[in-house]
């Protein structure tokens, strides 16, 4: 059994029943989403023999010199849609698709709306930038989104002050373009969520693909398992929930029938068995001890003997920007 040198500074969320529901935990895991390393170093203390840590920010690495001490930790600069490329015949796959509380905790990258810095909100530091998408997106694509990737209802009216900014001056930092949001949306009532919420997590998903990346990283994670192997998935909100739900749906061969009276439908051999139909969510323990599990759930499935198969994406519930169809 492996154990970890130190302990990452992060309480990985729903580890606890992700563990239960995966037991035994041994052989080798894939972490798609390293980040402080929590859900790796947790792993290997329950059993598992050797963790592949996978992350696209390369500023992670700087930062696990306990985890590169280690033999049984594989570290990985990557993108988890890759998955497969990085390890075969697994026991299991953990992805926890939040953003990293280090990212969020360092201004000068940009995530979030609570502290000044560079408008970027890159994970893996290349591509465009959240300043490259502001100042240059038209307002309708602007406008399309922050309603599609954020659901803000006032995405025309902000998409349309934005715009308005940038002609004289270009938005480049996280509090200036906070502030233009605040100025669009009432005054939000003590303990509701900033006015700049909704707006900031879809610029984020649109600079990183994040759904993209999703539906490729699911669709990796059963090439990549053997038979009896475990994909678990922890998601923040209802998209990501839906689209992993409708994944395993899909390739558990669940989905059924939606009108009685049509042919049956062709059946082929399911690629997962579901743990269970609904979603795991925190318990009271752990919302006292971590706020941030608080809109968490967990979905696992364990892998069968059928090859893997292509998925119907369009059955995801991925949300598509209209110049993306």
């Amino acid at each position: 059994m492996g154990t970890a040198a130190a302990s990452p500074p992060h309480i990985p969320v729903l580890i606890g029943p992700l563990v239960a529901a995966c037991a035994p935990v041994q052989g080798t895991w894939l972490d798609g989403t390293f980040g402080a390393g929590g859900y790796t170093q947790r792993l290997l203390e329950a059993g598992a023999d050797k963790v592949i840590g996978v992350d696209r920010d390369p500023d992670v690495f700087k930062m696990a010199q306990w985890a590169a001490e280690n033999p049984a930790i594989e570290l990985v600069e990557g993108t988890f849609s890759n998955l497969d490329t990085y390890g075969a015949n697994l026991d299991g796959v953990v992805l926890d698709l939040g953003v990293s509380s280090m990212q969020l905790d360092q201004a000068e990258r940009g995530f979030s709306f609570m502290r000044d810095g560079p408008l970027d909100m890159r994970m893996g530091q290349e591509g465009q930038s959240a300043a490259d998408i502001i100042n240059q997106a038209d307002e309708t694509d602007l406008a399309d989104i922050l309603f599609t990737y954020g659901e803000e209802r006032a995405s025309r009216r902000i998409a349309r002050r934005i715009v308005a900014e940038r002609e004289n001056t270009p938005i480049t930092t996280t509090l200036h373009l906070a502030k233009l949001i605040e100025g669009c949306l009432p005054r939000s009532k003590p303990g509701q969520s900033h006015p700049a919420t909704r707006s900031f997590q879809a610029i984020r998903i649109a600079v990183n693909d994040e759904y993209g990346q999703l539906a490729e990283g699911l669709e990796a994670a059963e090439r990549a398992l053997k038979p009896g192997g475990h994909l678990a998935v922890v998601t923040f909100h209802s998209v990501e929930d839906r689209m992993v739900k409708r994944f395993l749906q899909q390739r558990a061969g669940t989905t059924g029938n939606a009108n009685r009276y049509a042919p049956e439908l062709d059946t082929v051999k399911p690629a997962f068995t579901m743990k269970s139909k609904k979603a795991i969510g925190p318990d009271a323990d752990e919302l006292e001890m971590n706020p941030r599990s608080r809109s968490a759930k967990l979905r696992v499935a364990t892998r069968t003997d059928a090859p893997a198969g292509p998925v119907d994406r369009a059955k995801l519930g991925m949300p598509h920007l209209r110049g993306a169809r």
